[in-house]
């Protein structure tokens, strides 16, 4: 018998932030398929956010519907573990066919068979063979692409090809989108690597962004009182002699990686057509996380900063055929924990844990419904905690200096400068919370670029006192949760030493078997009590 149910498809390109697509404010982008598909076949979310702004724990927190804190998933070095799951799990045991390739950043990979228990087919990659090269090279230490990420316009190889990873796995998805199982429908992730620096990309991408229209970045002259983990970063990275036209450059590549994900996906959404999938199918496009791109001074990313450019990414979502739908740009306030809600819903699987999601069902059939009052995003580390690669890569003493993330990792050894911390944004204001380290409070209606940080002259104003309130209220509400299984209070011999003393010897062997079954004790108890009285 066919299963009707809707295919959920998820593009996931990594390090995506919102503005970069054209329909949600920036003029300099070129993403023509995605703009067309939020004005006429998905909503589109202007202010979705994130929950950790680095990989691993935002993935680990989309996936599951949980915040990166539930479980201790605040580093790139604790994934998910036996005793969780997530839901490409959740579907897969539903029935789902889940397709996924390798770049997941997802499931911890020291347990022989845990990553294989999340999915049917896991495409590893590694086929293609196009050796392309930067024309910009990183030199020597000191110069001042050492620690840019930058490497610009991508050469063609000898066979005069640029087949990259991200090609060769969308290519995977396409042919298991055209070999779809018939009798299951399919869940599948394709999780792309750009926009993720380094900053470079092929023609025609490279020339098609134009420098003139790109807006001005967020210049840290302009700021005061920013985090301690942006200055720490500035200090150790070099970039003192990049022009604005190096940033433009930067920025444009990054645009440029931005316009192929553009196209790629039309090739996913043409595939699906194709096979006759696409009415009959959810598709998410959503990303990770953000991006710096010379906003602040700063490449890449932080992992206790909390600009909009860092957590505010973009989410699109087209729901399957017969869904009320009202498509266009929504302004409701969004976390990607909705997914996981969203997803499940739309799949008709019932989440085999408590999570902290909204479905968005009811705004994508009309975009005005009002979703959250606040979201939420959160990193860092306690003192005594190790966070990633800092302490213990390349050796006794830390990353390596050669390493282009050494800048990034030696600052998160300052346990100030990479203080645990939690932020909490409404309409109007954002709240950074940190164990050690600075505060900060910014107002977004006059500070939309939040280059100056209140708190210090704030901290004992209304306002924060209300912000503080809903960021504990919100913490004791999601600090934990309680499994939906019940453990017993009893092992099996200390249930048979209860019921012992109501049991004639003869019957022992009885009970004892009802016990291994499982048998609840206090129904036994009391059924023994009426049998043998």
């Amino acid at each position: 018998m066919a299963d009707n149910r809707p295919n959920i498809i998820i593009f996931n390109p990594d390090q995506m932030r919102r503005d970069s697509l054209a329909h949600l404010g920036n003029p300099a982008s070129v993403t023509p398929f995605l703009d067309s598909f939020a004005s006429r076949e998905a909503v589109s979310f202007r202010r979705a956010f994130c929950q950790n702004p680095v990989c691993v724990p935002s993935r680990c927190s989309f996936t599951t519907g949980l915040y990166p804190h539930v479980n201790g998933h605040r580093t790139m070095a604790h994934l998910l573990q036996p005793h969780e799951t997530s839901i490409f799990e959740e579907l897969k045991n539903a029935g789902y066919y889940v397709w996924m390739n390798a770049r997941n950043d997802l499931v911890a990979g020291e347990y022989d068979g845990l990553v294989e228990r999340h999915a049917s087919e896991i495409y590893h990659g590694g086929a293609h063979t196009s050796a392309v090269r930067p024309e910009t090279e990183r030199g020597d230490p000191g110069d001042k692409n050492y620690y840019s990420f930058f490497g610009g316009r991508l050469e063609p190889d000898a066979d005069g090809r640029t087949y990259s990873g991200d090609d060769e796995d969308l290519d995977a998805a396409i042919s298991r989108i055209k070999n779809k199982p018939k009798d299951r429908p399919l869940c599948l992730f394709l999780g792309l690597f750009a926009p993720h620096p380094p900053y470079q990309i092929e023609e025609p991408y490279y020339s098609a962004v134009d420098r003139a229209k790109l807006k001005a970045r967020i210049h840290p002259k302009d700021c005061t009182d920013k985090a301690d983990i942006e200055q720490a970063i500035r200090s150790r990275i070099g970039l003192d002699t990049y022009t604005e036209e190096d940033w433009q450059e930067l920025r444009a590549c990054y645009l440029g990686m931005v316009m192929k994900v553009d196209q790629q996906f039309e090739k996913m959404c043409d595939a699906l057509k194709e096979a006759g999938e696409y009415d009959n199918s959810a598709i998410f496009f959503f990303s990770d996380h953000g991006d710096f791109t010379g906003d602040y001074g700063l490449p890449e990313k932080a992992q206790n900063s909390f600009e909009d450019c860092l957590c505010n990414v973009p989410l699109l979502i087209k729901p399957p055929k017969g869904y009320a739908l009202d498509p266009g740009i929504s302004d409701s306030l969004i976390e990607l924990v909705d997914f996981y809600a969203t997803a499940m819903d739309m799949a008709g699987v019932q989440p085999a844990h408590t999570h902290y999601g909204i479905s968005l069902k009811n705004v994508l059939a009309d975009r005005s419904v009002p979703v959250r009052d606040f979201v939420t995003c959160e990193g860092g580390r306690n003192p005594e905690e190790i966070h990633c690669d800092e302490f213990h890569a390349g050796g006794p003493n830390g990353t390596n200096p050669f390493h282009p993330y050494w800048p990034r990792h030696n600052a998160q050894t300052d346990p100030d400068a990479h203080a645990k911390g939690f932020m909490l944004r409404t309409d109007t204001w954002k709240l950074v919370s940190r164990v050690n380290g600075k505060d900060e409070l910014y107002d977004l209606v006059n500070d939309p670029c939040e280059c100056h940080n209140l708190y210090a002259d704030m901290a004992d104003s209304a306002i924060v006192r209300e912000l503080k309130q809903k960021q504990l209220l919100w913490l004791m509400q999601t600090c934990d949760i309680v499994p939906f299984r019940y453990d017993n209070r009893f092992s099996k011999e200390m249930m048979w030493a209860k019921l012992k003393p109501l049991v004639p010897a003869e019957y022992e062997k009885e009970y004892r078997q009802k016990i291994a079954e499982g048998a609840n004790l206090f129904a036994l108890m009391q059924e023994c009590r009426q049998r043998f009285s």
